[in-house]
């Protein structure tokens, strides 16, 4: 084992040379944009005019820009209708319903000028993307203006975008203004808007909304003008005019989403150096007493997942019943108003919070890998549930093993690293980023162990927060926590389908005294395993054996380390220094840590070979 820290210190040296000169080349975009939006609640449609000043930290000079113009996929013929129309196991949600939308039903976005520097700029519009070219080009480290003059019309809400949905919520305003696309070393990515996720550039928001002076409004950012209004925020006492204007203000975020309704009930709790969190929902159709229950759930949610994931940076953040589901947007979420089930809503609640972490401040490219988010979200998910429900002592990762073991069992597993838009099944889809994404993690704490992976996970986020990293920035985070090699995780976790078999082969007397004990790996995908030795005195052991390409084992004082296991080799054996007569039990992975498909042949002596030897003893 020694030889493994030996060559370790090398690789470590390698690794911290890489990231250091991988931080100090990172570059990224940045956006300021100043909206001031107009709504017509009669006829569902706003005029917008939208100065967008835009930075070039990139070396490249850049002769086109590209803008998302999302409400487009709200029309008959879209990509996203084909695409529901199309595929085998198509969203409820969306079904066939685009398709059948009338001409006041339909999103859209109409630009009726745009500059660029003040000169008119001349573009094409792709269905929900629209290309710029530039006469003068954007030079490395050059801020330039550009402004633009649109109407667009709020489509009936079908998906996270809307308006009057099923729950009766006027206006869930997402993915609703023309929005410039990410660029980053990888190039430009102007991804059409066909059902999945988003990818774009930190900046600030300045946002002004008019509209009917009997609306709530909440959202993205910090309401400015609260006393100015005299609503919203405060007393709804003082008279007021036919429309009210709305500022908000938010920094370093990605996105802007707000939510519109009459009906809505606000209301707030200043979580302990935390945010203020505030609350709309509709009681005509939400369960209020959950709501209101859900209040208290806040406070103890926003400590654990500063202590667990990193600090929750933003003033404010939005909890609003949005009619769809849940969807994650900065500092906001929208969620459906519930039902009975106060632990789905708290669940729905910290699902689409903890995106907070993975879609908000760490912005991967989730239409590339949509799994590093929804899955790390799942992930947290799953543990502050498990916290704040008191089921510390339970394993919450069984049933999403089962799921995965659905998702393989009926062979429609595609690789994880499929980006969102290509899976051939809406369940593989969701399978596999939810899931699989959740699983990566929780395995990954197995292989490292609890203390290592907590302090990975802390310094994941310290180090690229606001930043984009892409998974193998994640690994190589963890493989200096952990001071090991993963890379080998990754690649067969995300890029393969090969499952997770281990087993105990054999158990025989060896050399008198001694227990000889072989374990096989039936599966595709190499893992390091523990074993747990039960006595029958009643005492435990637990060995980890780790793999080679490791590097390094884990540093648990719960196991015992034997030498590493060769991927290339099907079986591996060791010995213990105890007669077979003294074992009640062996058993592989009894925490179960990894999702081992096939778990009957984990444990010595199989359930047939018990009722042998009672059925002996009975003769």
């Amino acid at each position: 084992m020694n030889s493994f820290l030996s060559k370790l210190s090398v690789a470590g040296a390698l690794l911290i040379s890489s990231s250091a000169i991988s931080q100090s080349t990172y570059w990224q975009q940045k956006v300021s944009y100043q909206m001031d939006i107009e709504m017509d609640a009669k006829d569902h449609q706003f005029s917008g005019q939208q100065i967008l000043k835009y930075t070039n930290n990139s070396p490249d000079t850049l002769h086109k820009v590209y803008y998302h113009l999302y409400f487009n996929a709200f029309q008959p013929g879209s990509q996203m209708d084909v695409r529901s129309l199309n595929i085998p196991d198509p969203d409820k949600r969306v079904g066939d319903r685009i398709s059948k939308l009338n001409s006041d039903e339909i999103g859209y976005h109409h630009i009726n000028s745009l500059k660029h520097n003040g000169e008119d700029a001349s573009y094409e519009i792709y269905g929900t993307v629209m290309k710029v070219v530039l006469k003068d080009p954007i030079l490395p480290g050059q801020t330039t203006e550009f402004s633009m003059e649109f109407d667009s019309q709020v489509p009936i809400q079908i998906r996270r975008s809307g308006r009057d949905n099923k729950e009766g919520i006027d206006y869930s305003m997402t993915q609703w203004y023309p929005k410039m696309a990410e660029y980053d070393e990888d190039g430009w990515h102007p991804d059409q808007y066909v059902g999945r996720e988003f990818y774009g550039v930190w900046g600030d928001f300045f946002v002004n909304i008019t509209i009917d002076s009997d609306y709530m409004i909440g959202g993205t950012g910090t309401l400015t003008n609260a006393q100015e209004i005299g609503m919203g925020y405060a007393d709804v006492s003082t008279p007021r005019s036919r429309k009210l204007t709305w500022k908000f203000m938010a920094n370093n975020v990605h996105d802007f989403a707000w939510a519109a309704d009459p009906d809505y009930v606000h209301k707030t709790v200043q979580v302990p150096n935390g945010p203020l969190v505030h609350f709309l929902y509709d009681p005509n159709t939400a369960n209020e007493n959950n709501w209101i229950q859900l209040e208290q759930y806040v406070t103890p949610y926003f400590h654990y997942m500063d202590s667990h994931f990193g600090k929750y940076p933003y003033p404010q953040f939005t909890v609003i019943q949005g009619g769809d589901g849940g969807m994650e947007y900065p500092m906001a979420t929208l969620i459906v108003g519930g039902g009975d089930d106060l632990e789905g809503l708290v669940g729905l609640f910290a699902h689409e919070a903890a995106h907070s972490w993975y879609y908000g401040l760490l912005g991967t490219n989730e239409n590339k890998n949509p799994w590093i988010d929804e899955g790390f979200t799942t992930f947290a998910e799953e543990m502050v549930m498990m916290e704040m429900f008191e089921k510390q002592g339970e394993n919450p990762f069984l049933q999403t093993m089962a799921v995965y073991g659905y998702l393989v069992s009926n062979n429609i597993q595609e690789p994880l690293a499929t980006p969102g838009d290509h899976f051939d099944l809406n369940a593989s889809y969701s399978i596999s980023s939810y899931y699989m994404g959740a699983l990566f993690l929780y395995q990954l704490k197995g292989i490292v162990g609890d203390e290592v992976f907590w302090k990975g996970m802390l310094s994941y986020y310290d180090q690229w927060a606001y930043k984009h990293p892409s998974p193998e920035d994640f690994i190589r985070v963890m493989e200096l926590e952990s001071d090991m090699e993963l890379d080998w995780y990754l690649i067969y976790w995300t890029q393969m389908t090969k499952s997770i078999d281990y087993g105990v082969y054999s158990v025989n007397p060896f050399e008198g005294k001694k227990t000889q004990v072989i374990l096989e790996r039936k599966g595709g995908m190499p893992m390091p395993v523990d074993v747990t030795v039960i006595w029958k005195s009643g005492d435990q052991t637990t060995y980890t054996i780790p793999l080679v390409m490791m590097y390094n084992f884990k540093n648990d004082s719960e196991t015992l380390p034997l030498q590493p296991w060769n991927w290339t080799h099907p079986t591996y054996e060791f010995v213990l220094e105890a007669e077979i007569t003294d074992i009640s039990q062996i058993i592989v992975d009894g925490k179960a840590q990894t999702c081992d498909l096939n778990r009957t042949n984990n444990v010595y002596p199989q359930k047939e070979e018990v009722v042998e030897e009672e059925e002996k003893e009975e003769e």
